[in-house]
């Protein structure tokens, strides 16, 4: 049973720094491309940034500049940080994974879900 468990988010200011979590379980890791969407209160579940099994990485371009995903494969976790945040960052953000090493931004490409970690910015 592939599982993902999310951690690290929370209560910050604007221009605040946060760092996100999510370990995987499951699955080989080394070979599967992660992600990070979010999904604000009355809005869609929107795609963050990718990242590839191999490093590669996209992200969106509203965070681009002030949001860094990274992996660790040895300790079977990917990574959100999230510097500078801002009012509009505010969402439950969740870490996805998917069945191809190649990382995308459709939410539909990812077969496995964690269960999501609340950002909240406001001053």
């Amino acid at each position: 049973q592939v599982q993902l468990i999310e951690s690290g988010g929370g209560w910050v200011q604007p221009g605040d720094s946060l760092r996100l979590s999510c370990v995987v379980s499951g699955r080989t890791f080394s070979l599967t491309a992660m992600g990070w969407f979010r999904q604000a209160p009355g809005r869609e579940r929107e795609f963050v940034a990718g990242i590839d099994s191999g490093g590669g990485h996209v992200s969106a371009e509203s965070v681009k500049g002030r949001f860094t995903i990274s992996r660790e494969n040895a300790k079977n976790t990917v990574y959100l940080q999230m510097n500078s945040l801002k009012l509009e960052d505010t969402a439950v953000y969740y870490c996805a994974a998917m069945d191809s090493p190649w990382a995308s931004s459709d939410a539909n490409e990812y077969r496995y879900w964690g269960q999501g970690t609340q950002v909240t910015v406001s001053s």
